[in-house]
């Protein structure tokens, strides 16, 4: 019982779990202060969510909320989650998910405004920067990001085809559902939110590195003390104006890493010339944090 306290509150745990506080709050005002009173859909499960609670309301005449639906689309997707990703990640996204369910039902529907434009955009703010937050933090909102995460996993590439075409067809059903205006409001919400998520989570942002110094041992070693990253370096480079002998060390790291990638190169070698080109394409082994 112990052990299992202590496990239980280990400092890394705590805070993985006051992460996923904050990214229920964000998406369950998003969803009740913004998305519902301008008949918007979200992104991802929380859109797929409201359209099956549409459905039943509409159709059959049954309030299945919103909460209860995202819980329901996530469990089958936690079992992937568990065996093919991380069980602490699992673990974690399922907490992430089960908070949003509840705060969603128990924080009550505030109408601000119902202008869909205000309500697109804020709502998509909300929702990016809580996907952003979560993703930062070695966390996730649950829904499809089991299943591109498992694919980016497996193959090293971000599957944005996958997350185009499912909020794709949440905007065809905003528009058969509530009027093909919403659609395109559904739309710039989802754009806002892909776009706040971006900024806020870094670390899929791959980032080449090239530098040439006259102090590769230096560098090299400085690097890889800050850095978990593979280097390659190329010998018997010359400078055209000098003449002299340097050499050429190349290197990835994602966005999240740049700082430290600049503190390395202070400590090693101030003159050294410095090259980074942004948001490059990986195909091979790449070290990837566990989640």
């Amino acid at each position: 019982m112990k052990q299992f306290l202590k496990d239980f509150f280990h400092a890394d745990y705590v805070n993985r779990f006051s992460f996923s506080l904050v990214y229920a709050l964000l998406a369950s005002v998003a969803l009740n202060f913004f998305y519902e009173p301008g008949n918007i859909y979200a992104n991802g499960a929380t859109g797929l969510a409201q359209i099956i609670s549409t459905v039943f309301q509409q159709f059959f005449h049954i309030d299945f909320p919103i909460g209860w639906v995202l819980l329901l689309i996530n469990l089958p997707l936690f079992v992937l989650g568990w065996f093919k990703i991380s069980r602490r990640f699992t673990v974690f996204t399922g907490i992430t998910v089960v908070l949003t369910s509840l705060f969603m039902e128990f924080i009550p529907t505030e109408v601000l405004t119902t202008d869909p434009i205000i309500c697109a955009i804020f709502g998509g703010v909300l929702t990016g920067a809580g996907i952003g937050y979560a993703f930062k933090n070695g966390l996730s909102s649950g829904g499809l990001d089991f299943i591109t995460i498992y694919i980016r996993k497996k193959t090293g590439r971000d599957v944005g085809s996958l997350a185009i075409i499912f909020n794709g067809m949440i905007m065809f059903a905003a528009g058969v559902l509530f009027g093909w205006q919403y659609a395109l409001y559904s739309a710039l919400s989802i754009f806002v939110s892909g776009k706040v998520t971006d900024v806020v989570y870094t670390k899929q942002q791959k980032m080449q590195v090239m530098i040439i110094t006259r102090q590769p041992d230096i560098v090299v070693e400085t690097l890889q003390s800050h850095l978990r990253r593979g280097i390659t370096i190329i010998n018997n480079a010359q400078g055209a104006y000098t003449k002299e002998g340097e050499k050429v060390l190349f290197t990835i790291v994602t966005r999240y890493e740049l700082p430290l990638l600049r503190q390395a190169m202070k400590e090693s070698d101030k003159e050294a010339f410095v090259s980074i080109t942004e948001n490059v394409q990986i195909l091979g082994n790449f070290y990837e944090e566990e989640l």
